[in-house]
């Protein structure tokens, strides 16, 4: 029987909400770094994105997620404001 890439636990509406908006922050961050010019600025910023969210992947306390969510969004603005700034 092939494994499934569903999870084993049942989550809440919450918690299933939280999780959309993580995996749309993870897309939309490496969607913005795609746009950085530079080829290992690019790699640097693909890797330290992917091993911030494998490294908290397992985190279940909701406020603390909440606060990754809101440091992670920070640092996507922050990439954003630089492109547009290089961009100029």
């Amino acid at each position: 029987m092939a494994s499934s890439r569903l999870p084993t636990a049942t989550f809440s509406l919450k918690q299933f909400l939280q999780r959309q908006k993580v995996l749309g922050l993870y897309r939309t961050m490496l969607r913005t770094i795609r746009q950085v010019p530079n080829e290992n600025d690019r790699k640097y910023l693909r890797d330290w994105a992917r091993d911030e969210f494998q490294r908290n992947k397992g985190a279940t306390d909701q406020d603390a997620i909440r606060m990754m969510i809101t440091q992670a969004n920070m640092h996507l603005q922050d990439l954003q404001k630089s492109l547009a700034l290089a961009k100029s």
